[in-house]
Protein backbone atom coordinates (compact mmCIF):
# COMPACT_ATOMS: atom_id res chain seq x y z
CA UNK A 1 0.00 0.00 0.00
CA UNK A 2 1.45 3.22 -0.96
CA UNK A 3 2.71 5.44 1.64
CA UNK A 4 0.69 8.61 3.06
CA UNK A 5 2.30 11.90 2.42
CA UNK A 6 0.75 13.78 5.53
CA UNK A 7 4.05 15.11 6.84
CA UNK A 8 5.43 18.58 5.08
CA UNK A 9 9.33 19.99 5.53
CA UNK A 10 9.02 21.21 9.57
CA UNK A 11 7.57 25.28 9.29
CA UNK A 12 10.19 27.51 7.91
CA UNK A 13 12.04 29.37 10.98
CA UNK A 14 13.42 32.80 10.51
CA UNK A 15 16.83 33.28 8.81
CA UNK A 16 18.53 35.65 10.97
CA UNK A 17 21.50 36.80 13.12
CA UNK A 18 22.58 34.83 15.60
CA UNK A 19 23.26 36.16 18.76
CA UNK A 20 25.52 34.76 21.49
CA UNK A 21 23.56 34.25 24.46
CA UNK A 22 24.86 32.80 27.84
CA UNK A 23 23.97 28.85 28.44
CA UNK A 24 21.05 27.14 30.42
CA UNK A 25 21.48 25.20 33.36
CA UNK A 26 20.89 21.22 34.26
CA UNK A 27 19.29 21.07 30.51
CA UNK A 28 17.12 17.71 30.70
CA UNK A 29 17.44 15.31 27.35
CA UNK A 30 13.49 14.12 27.24
CA UNK A 31 10.25 15.45 28.07
CA UNK A 32 9.56 15.96 31.79
CA UNK A 33 8.13 13.46 33.28
CA UNK A 34 8.33 15.03 37.40
CA UNK A 35 4.16 14.99 37.15
CA UNK A 36 2.02 16.06 40.45
CA UNK A 37 0.35 12.91 39.59
CA UNK A 38 -2.46 12.19 36.93
CA UNK A 39 -4.43 15.25 36.60
CA UNK A 40 -7.79 15.56 38.43
CA UNK A 41 -10.31 16.79 35.83
CA UNK A 42 -9.04 14.56 32.47
CA UNK A 43 -8.87 10.54 32.96
CA UNK A 44 -5.32 8.36 33.45
CA UNK A 45 -6.81 6.16 31.27
CA UNK A 46 -3.74 4.02 30.46
CA UNK A 47 -3.85 1.08 32.52
CA UNK A 48 -7.38 1.90 33.61
CA UNK A 49 -8.95 0.91 30.51
CA UNK A 50 -12.79 0.35 30.56
CA UNK A 51 -12.96 -3.61 30.29
CA UNK A 52 -15.17 -5.27 27.14
CA UNK A 53 -18.00 -7.33 28.00
CA UNK A 54 -16.81 -11.00 29.77
CA UNK A 55 -19.22 -12.89 27.60
CA UNK A 56 -20.08 -12.34 23.52
CA UNK A 57 -23.54 -9.94 23.13
CA UNK A 58 -26.51 -11.60 21.64
CA UNK A 59 -26.04 -12.24 17.83
CA UNK A 60 -22.49 -11.88 18.17
CA UNK A 61 -19.88 -14.45 16.44
CA UNK A 62 -17.33 -15.36 18.71
CA UNK A 63 -13.87 -15.05 17.41
CA UNK A 64 -11.63 -17.58 19.54
CA UNK A 65 -7.51 -16.45 19.76
CA UNK A 66 -6.31 -20.10 19.22
CA UNK A 67 -7.37 -20.11 15.86
CA UNK A 68 -4.57 -18.13 13.30
CA UNK A 69 -6.48 -15.33 11.08
CA UNK A 70 -9.59 -16.50 12.68
CA UNK A 71 -10.86 -12.90 12.89
CA UNK A 72 -9.94 -12.21 9.39
CA UNK A 73 -12.17 -15.24 7.94
CA UNK A 74 -14.89 -14.69 10.13
CA UNK A 75 -14.93 -10.69 8.62
CA UNK A 76 -14.90 -12.25 4.97
CA UNK A 77 -17.66 -14.64 6.02
CA UNK A 78 -20.13 -12.21 7.53
CA UNK A 79 -22.43 -9.94 6.28
CA UNK A 80 -22.14 -5.85 7.08
CA UNK A 81 -23.42 -4.75 10.39
CA UNK A 82 -22.05 -7.86 12.17
CA UNK A 83 -20.60 -7.35 15.81
CA UNK A 84 -17.21 -9.54 16.41
CA UNK A 85 -16.61 -10.95 19.80
CA UNK A 86 -13.01 -11.60 20.70
CA UNK A 87 -12.75 -14.15 23.19
CA UNK A 88 -9.78 -13.38 25.98
CA UNK A 89 -6.34 -14.46 24.53
CA UNK A 90 -3.78 -13.44 21.98
CA UNK A 91 -5.14 -13.14 18.27
CA UNK A 92 -3.48 -12.93 15.38
CA UNK A 93 -3.46 -12.29 11.26
CA UNK A 94 -1.65 -14.70 8.82
CA UNK A 95 1.88 -14.05 8.15
CA UNK A 96 1.94 -11.92 5.08
CA UNK A 97 2.74 -8.02 5.85
CA UNK A 98 -0.49 -7.23 4.02
CA UNK A 99 -2.67 -9.63 6.02
CA UNK A 100 -4.75 -7.42 7.62
CA UNK A 101 -8.93 -7.07 8.74
CA UNK A 102 -11.19 -5.25 6.15
CA UNK A 103 -14.47 -4.37 8.11
CA UNK A 104 -17.52 -3.81 6.28
CA UNK A 105 -20.07 -1.15 6.81
CA UNK A 106 -21.49 -0.68 10.37
CA UNK A 107 -19.18 -3.94 11.01
CA UNK A 108 -18.44 -3.74 15.16
CA UNK A 109 -15.40 -5.57 17.17
CA UNK A 110 -15.51 -5.95 20.46
CA UNK A 111 -12.82 -7.38 23.02
CA UNK A 112 -13.43 -9.54 26.09
CA UNK A 113 -11.43 -8.95 29.10
CA UNK A 114 -7.86 -9.45 28.04
CA UNK A 115 -8.41 -9.70 24.51
CA UNK A 116 -5.05 -8.90 22.52
CA UNK A 117 -5.10 -8.11 18.95
CA UNK A 118 -0.94 -8.89 18.08
CA UNK A 119 0.61 -7.63 14.54
CA UNK A 120 3.93 -9.54 16.12
CA UNK A 121 5.93 -7.24 13.72
CA UNK A 122 4.67 -8.87 10.91
CA UNK A 123 1.90 -6.89 9.54
CA UNK A 124 1.37 -3.39 8.89
CA UNK A 125 -1.92 -2.82 9.37
CA UNK A 126 -4.61 -4.25 12.20
CA UNK A 127 -7.99 -2.98 10.37
CA UNK A 128 -7.95 -1.15 6.95
CA UNK A 129 -10.25 -0.54 3.94
CA UNK A 130 -13.03 1.71 3.14
CA UNK A 131 -16.00 0.74 5.44
CA UNK A 132 -18.10 2.46 7.33
CA UNK A 133 -19.65 3.42 10.63
CA UNK A 134 -17.38 0.64 12.35
CA UNK A 135 -16.81 0.58 15.80
CA UNK A 136 -13.83 -0.71 17.46
CA UNK A 137 -13.84 -1.20 21.50
CA UNK A 138 -11.90 -2.39 24.28
CA UNK A 139 -9.24 -3.91 22.76
CA UNK A 140 -5.35 -4.10 22.87
CA UNK A 141 -3.80 -3.48 19.55
CA UNK A 142 0.08 -4.09 19.76
CA UNK A 143 2.93 -5.18 17.71
CA UNK A 144 1.79 -3.70 14.05
CA UNK A 145 4.54 -2.12 11.76
CA UNK A 146 2.27 0.73 9.71
CA UNK A 147 5.38 2.69 7.85
CA UNK A 148 6.48 6.53 8.26
CA UNK A 149 3.36 8.59 8.14
CA UNK A 150 0.55 5.27 8.00
CA UNK A 151 -1.73 3.92 10.75
CA UNK A 152 -2.36 0.86 12.09
CA UNK A 153 -6.25 1.01 12.87
CA UNK A 154 -8.89 2.45 10.14
CA UNK A 155 -5.75 2.68 7.89
CA UNK A 156 -7.57 3.82 4.96
CA UNK A 157 -9.65 6.54 6.98
CA UNK A 158 -12.77 5.22 6.79
CA UNK A 159 -15.76 7.54 7.75
CA UNK A 160 -17.53 7.64 10.40
CA UNK A 161 -15.47 5.44 12.84
CA UNK A 162 -16.00 5.00 16.50
CA UNK A 163 -12.29 4.03 18.05
CA UNK A 164 -13.34 4.14 21.90
CA UNK A 165 -12.02 2.20 25.25
CA UNK A 166 -8.64 0.60 23.65
CA UNK A 167 -5.04 0.52 24.02
CA UNK A 168 -3.58 1.30 21.16
CA UNK A 169 0.47 0.90 22.15
CA UNK A 170 3.54 -0.05 20.62
CA UNK A 171 3.63 -0.05 17.38
CA UNK A 172 5.34 1.63 14.63
CA UNK A 173 3.65 4.44 12.40
CA UNK A 174 0.52 5.90 13.66
CA UNK A 175 -1.46 4.00 16.33
CA UNK A 176 -4.79 4.98 14.09
CA UNK A 177 -5.95 7.52 11.11
CA UNK A 178 -8.95 9.28 11.17
CA UNK A 179 -11.92 9.82 8.60
CA UNK A 180 -14.73 12.37 8.82
CA UNK A 181 -17.11 11.69 11.72
CA UNK A 182 -14.98 9.68 13.70
CA UNK A 183 -15.19 9.81 17.32
CA UNK A 184 -11.93 8.67 19.44
CA UNK A 185 -12.81 7.97 22.72
CA UNK A 186 -11.56 6.92 26.18
CA UNK A 187 -8.24 5.61 24.64
CA UNK A 188 -4.80 4.59 25.92
CA UNK A 189 -2.65 6.11 22.93
CA UNK A 190 0.94 5.60 23.83
CA UNK A 191 4.64 4.55 22.66
CA UNK A 192 3.93 4.20 18.83
CA UNK A 193 6.74 4.69 16.23
CA UNK A 194 5.45 8.16 15.03
CA UNK A 195 1.89 9.64 16.32
CA UNK A 196 -0.62 8.51 18.30
CA UNK A 197 -3.22 9.15 15.42
CA UNK A 198 -2.52 11.17 12.24
CA UNK A 199 -5.81 12.68 11.39
CA UNK A 200 -5.67 12.81 7.12
CA UNK A 201 -8.02 11.59 3.98
CA UNK A 202 -6.10 11.65 1.16
CA UNK A 203 -7.77 13.91 -1.05
CA UNK A 204 -10.34 15.44 1.15
CA UNK A 205 -11.08 17.35 4.37
CA UNK A 206 -11.88 15.49 7.51
CA UNK A 207 -15.37 16.52 8.98
CA UNK A 208 -16.58 16.44 12.25
CA UNK A 209 -13.83 15.35 14.11
CA UNK A 210 -13.75 14.36 18.18
CA UNK A 211 -11.24 13.24 20.25
CA UNK A 212 -12.23 13.09 23.66
CA UNK A 213 -10.91 11.71 27.43
CA UNK A 214 -8.03 9.68 26.00
CA UNK A 215 -4.56 9.39 27.32
CA UNK A 216 -1.88 10.43 24.48
CA UNK A 217 1.73 9.88 25.73
CA UNK A 218 5.15 8.79 24.90
CA UNK A 219 4.60 8.48 21.56
CA UNK A 220 7.47 8.74 18.55
CA UNK A 221 9.37 5.93 20.08
CA UNK A 222 11.13 5.57 16.70
CA UNK A 223 12.94 9.51 17.44
CA UNK A 224 12.00 10.13 13.57
CA UNK A 225 13.25 13.94 14.02
CA UNK A 226 16.69 12.36 14.43
CA UNK A 227 16.54 10.26 10.78
CA UNK A 228 14.57 13.29 8.76
CA UNK A 229 16.34 16.25 10.38
CA UNK A 230 13.25 19.02 9.83
CA UNK A 231 10.28 16.15 9.03
CA UNK A 232 8.09 18.14 11.74
CA UNK A 233 6.59 14.29 11.41
CA UNK A 234 6.33 13.61 15.22
CA UNK A 235 4.92 14.10 18.35
CA UNK A 236 0.65 13.26 20.03
CA UNK A 237 -1.36 13.62 17.01
CA UNK A 238 -1.34 15.51 13.92
CA UNK A 239 -4.09 17.07 11.92
CA UNK A 240 -4.25 18.18 8.19
CA UNK A 241 -6.69 19.09 6.59
CA UNK A 242 -9.34 18.89 9.12
CA UNK A 243 -12.54 20.54 9.15
CA UNK A 244 -14.70 20.75 12.51
CA UNK A 245 -12.52 19.34 15.15
CA UNK A 246 -13.29 18.73 19.29
CA UNK A 247 -10.09 18.06 21.37
CA UNK A 248 -11.61 17.91 24.53
CA UNK A 249 -10.69 16.18 27.97
CA UNK A 250 -7.43 14.63 26.98
CA UNK A 251 -4.18 14.36 28.54
CA UNK A 252 -1.45 14.83 26.08
CA UNK A 253 1.80 14.15 27.72
CA UNK A 254 5.43 13.07 27.71
CA UNK A 255 5.59 12.93 24.03
CA UNK A 256 8.66 13.21 21.97
CA UNK A 257 7.41 16.27 19.59
CA UNK A 258 4.50 18.77 19.64
CA UNK A 259 1.58 17.77 21.87
CA UNK A 260 -0.88 19.06 19.55
CA UNK A 261 -0.22 19.70 15.87
CA UNK A 262 -2.78 21.07 13.24
CA UNK A 263 -0.84 21.33 10.20
CA UNK A 264 -2.30 22.67 6.87
CA UNK A 265 -5.75 23.64 5.52
CA UNK A 266 -7.25 23.12 8.95
CA UNK A 267 -10.53 25.17 10.69
CA UNK A 268 -12.58 25.15 13.05
CA UNK A 269 -10.84 23.63 15.85
CA UNK A 270 -12.25 23.29 19.69
CA UNK A 271 -8.99 22.79 21.87
CA UNK A 272 -10.40 22.75 25.52
CA UNK A 273 -10.23 21.01 28.66
CA UNK A 274 -6.89 19.10 28.01
CA UNK A 275 -4.27 18.52 30.09
CA UNK A 276 -1.02 19.01 28.42
CA UNK A 277 2.31 18.54 29.86
CA UNK A 278 5.83 17.41 29.67
CA UNK A 279 5.98 17.19 25.80
CA UNK A 280 9.26 17.87 24.28
CA UNK A 281 7.86 20.36 21.54
CA UNK A 282 5.08 22.85 21.53
CA UNK A 283 1.66 21.76 23.28
CA UNK A 284 0.19 22.98 20.43
CA UNK A 285 1.04 24.13 16.91
CA UNK A 286 -2.11 25.76 14.78
CA UNK A 287 0.07 26.03 11.19
CA UNK A 288 -0.87 27.41 7.97
CA UNK A 289 -4.67 27.08 9.26
CA UNK A 290 -7.80 29.20 10.20
CA UNK A 291 -10.35 30.02 12.80
CA UNK A 292 -9.96 27.87 16.57
CA UNK A 293 -10.95 28.28 19.90
CA UNK A 294 -8.67 27.08 22.62
CA UNK A 295 -9.14 27.56 26.05
CA UNK A 296 -9.05 26.37 29.81
CA UNK A 297 -6.68 24.21 29.20
CA UNK A 298 -4.16 23.50 31.72
CA UNK A 299 -0.08 23.78 29.56
CA UNK A 300 2.67 22.97 31.72
CA UNK A 301 6.68 21.85 31.95
CA UNK A 302 6.28 21.63 27.70
CA UNK A 303 8.92 22.39 24.83
CA UNK A 304 11.97 22.11 27.05
CA UNK A 305 13.72 20.16 24.38
CA UNK A 306 13.01 22.24 21.46
CA UNK A 307 13.58 25.49 23.34
CA UNK A 308 16.64 24.23 24.70
CA UNK A 309 18.03 23.53 21.48
CA UNK A 310 17.34 26.82 20.15
CA UNK A 311 19.34 28.17 22.42
CA UNK A 312 22.41 25.55 21.76
CA UNK A 313 22.60 26.60 18.33
CA UNK A 314 22.63 30.18 19.40
CA UNK A 315 19.39 30.94 17.73
CA UNK A 316 17.11 33.51 19.34
CA UNK A 317 14.01 32.96 18.03
CA UNK A 318 10.99 32.61 20.36
CA UNK A 319 10.25 28.93 20.39
CA UNK A 320 6.86 28.98 21.95
CA UNK A 321 4.54 26.49 23.67
CA UNK A 322 1.78 27.58 22.03
CA UNK A 323 2.85 28.58 18.70
CA UNK A 324 0.57 30.19 15.85
CA UNK A 325 2.20 29.83 12.36
CA UNK A 326 0.35 31.40 9.08
CA UNK A 327 -2.61 30.64 10.71
CA UNK A 328 -5.25 33.16 11.72
CA UNK A 329 -9.53 34.10 11.84
CA UNK A 330 -10.89 34.39 8.17
CA UNK A 331 -14.65 35.50 8.38
CA UNK A 332 -14.95 33.92 4.83
CA UNK A 333 -14.32 30.40 5.90
CA UNK A 334 -17.10 29.29 8.10
CA UNK A 335 -16.82 27.94 11.39
CA UNK A 336 -17.81 28.57 14.74
CA UNK A 337 -15.44 31.42 15.59
CA UNK A 338 -13.97 34.02 13.39
CA UNK A 339 -10.53 34.52 15.05
CA UNK A 340 -8.51 32.90 16.98
CA UNK A 341 -8.93 32.92 20.77
CA UNK A 342 -6.65 31.68 23.08
CA UNK A 343 -8.44 32.16 26.31
CA UNK A 344 -9.04 30.73 29.82
CA UNK A 345 -5.89 28.75 29.58
CA UNK A 346 -3.32 28.70 32.55
CA UNK A 347 0.89 28.05 31.81
CA UNK A 348 2.62 27.10 33.77
CA UNK A 349 6.64 26.44 33.58
CA UNK A 350 6.61 25.55 29.83
CA UNK A 351 9.55 27.37 27.68
CA UNK A 352 8.07 30.70 26.31
CA UNK A 353 4.32 31.36 26.34
CA UNK A 354 2.76 32.18 22.39
CA UNK A 355 4.80 33.39 19.67
CA UNK A 356 2.50 34.45 15.84
CA UNK A 357 4.87 34.03 13.44
CA UNK A 358 4.18 34.65 9.35
CA UNK A 359 7.17 34.15 7.10
CA UNK A 360 7.18 36.54 4.42
CA UNK A 361 8.53 34.33 1.91
CA UNK A 362 6.07 31.65 2.49
CA UNK A 363 2.50 31.91 -0.11
CA UNK A 364 1.05 30.01 -2.57
CA UNK A 365 3.24 29.49 -5.49
CA UNK A 366 6.53 30.06 -3.24
CA UNK A 367 8.82 28.13 -3.05
CA UNK A 368 9.12 28.71 0.25
CA UNK A 369 5.68 27.12 0.90
CA UNK A 370 6.79 24.08 2.55
CA UNK A 371 2.94 22.26 2.05
CA UNK A 372 3.77 21.89 -0.98
CA UNK A 373 1.12 21.91 -3.42
CA UNK A 374 -1.30 23.42 -1.46
CA UNK A 375 -2.85 27.03 -1.46
CA UNK A 376 -5.19 28.83 1.08
CA UNK A 377 -8.72 28.40 1.11
CA UNK A 378 -9.36 31.38 -0.48
CA UNK A 379 -7.75 30.87 -4.03
CA UNK A 380 -8.47 27.57 -6.20
CA UNK A 381 -5.65 27.68 -8.33
CA UNK A 382 -2.19 28.80 -6.93
CA UNK A 383 -0.84 29.32 -10.22
CA UNK A 384 -2.93 32.61 -9.90
CA UNK A 385 -0.47 33.51 -7.43
CA UNK A 386 1.87 35.54 -9.94
CA UNK A 387 2.93 38.84 -11.22
CA UNK A 388 1.32 41.03 -12.04
CA UNK A 389 -2.08 39.85 -10.43
CA UNK A 390 -0.58 39.10 -6.99
CA UNK A 391 0.24 42.50 -6.37
CA UNK A 392 -2.87 43.42 -6.06
CA UNK A 393 -6.47 42.81 -4.12
CA UNK A 394 -7.38 40.31 -4.07
CA UNK A 395 -4.78 37.84 -4.27
CA UNK A 396 -2.18 40.20 -2.90
CA UNK A 397 -4.15 39.81 0.20
CA UNK A 398 -5.93 36.17 -0.16
CA UNK A 399 -2.41 34.38 -1.64
CA UNK A 400 -0.91 34.35 1.86
CA UNK A 401 -1.61 32.53 5.16
CA UNK A 402 -2.20 35.15 7.81
CA UNK A 403 -1.28 35.16 10.96
CA UNK A 404 -4.53 37.81 12.03
CA UNK A 405 -7.48 38.44 14.48
CA UNK A 406 -5.52 36.16 17.39
CA UNK A 407 -6.64 37.20 20.28
CA UNK A 408 -4.84 36.35 23.59
CA UNK A 409 -6.84 37.16 27.26
CA UNK A 410 -7.65 35.83 30.15
CA UNK A 411 -4.71 33.42 30.67
CA UNK A 412 -2.51 32.84 33.69
CA UNK A 413 1.06 32.88 32.68
CA UNK A 414 3.57 31.83 35.28
CA UNK A 415 6.90 31.14 35.17
CA UNK A 416 10.01 29.86 37.50
CA UNK A 417 13.38 29.50 35.84
CA UNK A 418 14.86 27.18 38.41
CA UNK A 419 12.23 24.81 37.29
CA UNK A 420 13.10 24.97 33.65
CA UNK A 421 16.59 25.56 34.39
CA UNK A 422 16.92 28.12 32.20
CA UNK A 423 17.95 31.89 32.95
CA UNK A 424 17.28 33.54 29.36
CA UNK A 425 15.26 33.34 26.54
CA UNK A 426 12.48 30.87 27.95
CA UNK A 427 9.95 33.26 29.04
CA UNK A 428 9.11 35.61 26.03
CA UNK A 429 5.68 36.68 23.95
CA UNK A 430 6.30 37.38 20.52
CA UNK A 431 4.40 38.89 17.08
CA UNK A 432 6.85 39.07 14.74
CA UNK A 433 8.14 38.19 10.67
CA UNK A 434 11.03 37.46 8.65
CA UNK A 435 12.42 40.24 6.06
CA UNK A 436 11.14 39.44 2.79
CA UNK A 437 13.98 38.02 0.27
CA UNK A 438 12.18 35.66 -1.70
CA UNK A 439 11.63 34.69 -4.87
CA UNK A 440 12.35 38.22 -6.33
CA UNK A 441 9.16 39.15 -7.65
CA UNK A 442 7.58 38.70 -4.16
CA UNK A 443 5.18 41.86 -3.62
CA UNK A 444 6.31 40.90 0.28
CA UNK A 445 9.76 41.66 0.39
CA UNK A 446 11.09 44.13 2.78
CA UNK A 447 9.25 45.14 5.93
CA UNK A 448 5.87 44.37 4.60
CA UNK A 449 4.72 41.32 6.79
CA UNK A 450 6.41 42.52 9.58
CA UNK A 451 4.57 45.94 9.98
CA UNK A 452 1.80 43.69 9.05
CA UNK A 453 1.49 41.21 11.53
CA UNK A 454 2.53 43.56 14.38
CA UNK A 455 0.29 46.26 14.04
CA UNK A 456 -2.38 45.64 10.96
CA UNK A 457 -3.85 42.54 11.31
CA UNK A 458 -5.69 42.78 14.81
CA UNK A 459 -3.29 40.60 17.07
CA UNK A 460 -3.84 41.78 20.50
CA UNK A 461 -3.01 40.54 23.93
CA UNK A 462 -4.95 41.62 26.31
CA UNK A 463 -6.60 41.10 30.29
CA UNK A 464 -3.85 38.12 31.01
CA UNK A 465 -1.48 37.71 34.18
CA UNK A 466 1.80 36.99 34.34
CA UNK A 467 4.19 35.91 37.16
CA UNK A 468 8.00 35.75 37.05
CA UNK A 469 10.27 36.99 34.41
CA UNK A 470 8.36 37.70 31.12
CA UNK A 471 9.96 39.48 28.55
CA UNK A 472 8.01 40.41 25.02
CA UNK A 473 9.43 40.17 21.07
CA UNK A 474 7.72 42.37 18.47
CA UNK A 475 8.61 43.02 14.49
CA UNK A 476 11.36 40.93 14.88
CA UNK A 477 14.10 39.34 17.13
CA UNK A 478 16.54 41.75 17.12
CA UNK A 479 15.36 43.41 20.19
CA UNK A 480 13.53 42.08 23.20
CA UNK A 481 11.06 44.24 25.26
CA UNK A 482 10.23 45.05 28.86
CA UNK A 483 6.73 45.30 30.39
CA UNK A 484 6.38 48.70 30.29
CA UNK A 485 7.65 48.80 26.36
CA UNK A 486 5.49 46.15 25.67
CA UNK A 487 2.09 48.07 27.33
CA UNK A 488 2.74 51.53 25.31
CA UNK A 489 2.87 52.69 21.76
CA UNK A 490 3.16 51.87 19.28
CA UNK A 491 2.31 47.81 20.45
CA UNK A 492 0.15 48.61 22.91
CA UNK A 493 -0.26 45.19 24.15
CA UNK A 494 -1.60 43.10 27.16
CA UNK A 495 -4.00 46.51 28.42
CA UNK A 496 -6.47 45.36 31.50
CA UNK A 497 -3.23 42.71 32.14
CA UNK A 498 -0.94 42.54 35.78
CA UNK A 499 2.65 41.31 36.49
CA UNK A 500 3.95 40.16 39.38
CA UNK A 501 8.27 39.41 39.52
CA UNK A 502 7.42 35.84 41.46
CA UNK A 503 6.38 32.86 40.24
CA UNK A 504 3.12 32.50 41.53
CA UNK A 505 3.09 28.65 40.77
CA UNK A 506 1.09 26.44 42.88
Amino acid sequence: MPARSTTRIRLLLPALALLAVPACTSPPTTANTAHEGPPDHVAAVCGHVEPGPATPPAGAVVVHPGVPNDLAVQTANHPPGTTFWLAPGRHVLGDDQYDQIQPRNDDVYLGAPGAVFDGRGVNRYAFAGSGSNVTISHLVVTGFNAPVNEGVVNHDSGDGWVIEHNSIEDNHGAGLMAGARQQVRANCLRTNGQYAMNAYQAGDHITGLVVEGNEITGNNTDHLEEQYRGCGCTGGIKFWAVDGADVRGNWVHDNQGTGLWADTGNNDFLIEGNVIEGNGGSAIIYETSYNAVIRNNTIRRNNWVDGRSFVDKGDTFPAATIYISESGGEPRVPARTDKIEITGNDLIDNWSGVTLWENADRFCNSAANTSTGYCTRLVRDAATCSQPAIAAPPLYGDCRWKTQRVDIHHNRFSLNPEVVGCTVLCGRMAVLSNYGTYPDWSPYRGEVIRQAITFHQGNQWHDNTYAGPWSFMAVDTNGVLDTLAWQAPPYQQDTGSTFTAGTGNR
